[in-house]
């Protein structure tokens, strides 16, 4: 559902962003690099159905390229999830270190950035719920607001485009 007009997000509390991804270097060794993709989807599926391991919300993108971002409570909930045995996470790690970390078929990556609270800024126009809304609150956002203002850097701060 599209939400016309300005939407940000909120949310209580610190929490963590969490950005992990692959490349698939080498398309046609789909052998080598499927499970992998299977694994991960497994694994957010595992999320989705859990919500006490602790991710607030997840949205993926890409093909050959992929990127999915992830909401977490907090660093602690997404480290416990990484390294415990009771998810699935620490197998499907092992395995991809055991079958295909050196092979150069694919490469994979992850950034991890812990927002203290009320440290970040959203915007989103004409958009469904998204993002960090979709991890905590949308709400609508009046149209002299701007980013500096949400940000709480320059609260007299004005849209350099007008009625924007």
């Amino acid at each position: 559902m599209i939400h016309e007009g300005r939407y940000s997000a909120e949310i209580d509390d610190d929490f963590v962003v969490f950005l992990i991804g692959s490349r698939v270097h080498r398309p046609f060794r789909f052998r080598e690099w499927i499970p992998v993709a299977r694994a991960m989807t497994a694994m957010q599926r595992e999320i989705a159905e859990h919500p006490e391991i602790g991710c607030l919300h997840i949205e993926n993108f890409g093909a050959l390229k992929n990127i999915s971002v992830q909401y977490w409570r907090s660093f602690e909930h997404l480290e416990r999830f990484a390294r415990s045995g009771e998810w699935s996470h620490l197998e499907a790690w092992r395995q991809f270190n055991k079958l295909i970390r050196d092979s150069g078929d694919l490469g994979i990556w992850h950034e991890t950035y812990l927002v203290p609270s009320g440290r970040y800024e959203t915007m989103y126009g004409n958009m469904p719920v998204f993002g960090l809304s979709a991890a905590g609150r949308h709400v609508r956002i009046d149209a002299g607001s701007t980013a500096a203002r949400r940000m709480r850097t320059r609260p007299d701060d004005a849209a350099p485009v007008p009625g924007y």
